[in-house]
């Protein structure tokens, strides 16, 4: 090989981009009743990887769609058998289409979105520490004492299959169809918790975007 050959082969490797690294995506969430304390749920999330790819390039390309918006939740994620065991289903985080097994409620996290009724309470916000390889997106909602409607009275249910007896969770991405229409971009199935009017429910739902090199859990 000439000189020349070589000095034009250095020059297509100095060239050449660096494509060795990449994003990786994790969820925690955590259910707690914010009135007296108590840790009702603490656990990581499934995410469904082809829908945030999507998000995420909507969200870069400007389109006005695919970032974050409503909280999905249902009662279809577990069985409870009469003996109390809880057999939990496997997270629904493939297929454009997919969705909560039985979701029975949703509500606006977005604080910049006009559903929003409360975004002070309900609200997204991004975190980030100089210098690390990661920003955590945090997702707070509450579900106040009158929400949603048509719950029970007292949080004593013998019913888990009960319509605001949640065992899943998912976030939803924006969609210019319309609420409640967006992909699925989380989900997560963790044990019966009731929701009543005797008690508030807190939810924060953290997602971490991270580089694939100097990898640091929630």
């Amino acid at each position: 090989m000439s000189d020349k050959d070589k000095n034009v082969n250095e020059k297509q490797e100095i060239k050449k981009p660096n494509e060795t690294s990449g994003i990786h995506l994790e969820g925690h969430i955590k259910i707690s009743d914010p009135k007296s304390g108590e840790i009702l749920v603490d656990k990581r999330n499934a995410i469904h990887y082809e829908n945030m790819s999507i998000s995420l390039a909507e969200s870069l390309g400007n389109e006005g769609k695919g970032n974050i918006v409503e909280m999905a939740f249902g009662n279809g994620g577990t069985t409870v058998d009469p003996t109390g065991i809880i057999t939990y289903l496997t997270p629904n985080n493939t297929g454009v289409n997919a969705s909560l097994y039985n979701q029975t409620y949703y509500k606006t996290v977005d604080d910049n979105n006009v559903n929003n009724t409360d975004p002070a309470r309900n609200y997204i916000e991004t975190r980030h520490i100089l210098g690390t390889t990661y920003t955590d997106i945090l997702v707070s909602c509450l579900l106040d004492y009158g929400e949603p409607s048509g719950q029970q009275a007292f949080d004593n249910s013998t019913n888990m299959d009960g319509e605001f007896v949640f065992d899943e969770l998912g976030l939803r991405a924006y969609s210019t169809e319309g609420s409640n229409t967006g992909r699925l971009l989380t989900h997560v199935i963790f044990h019966p918790v009731q929701k009543s009017l005797n008690r508030l429910i807190q939810i924060d739902y953290t997602i971490r975007v991270q580089s694939l090199t100097n990898i640091s859990e929630i």
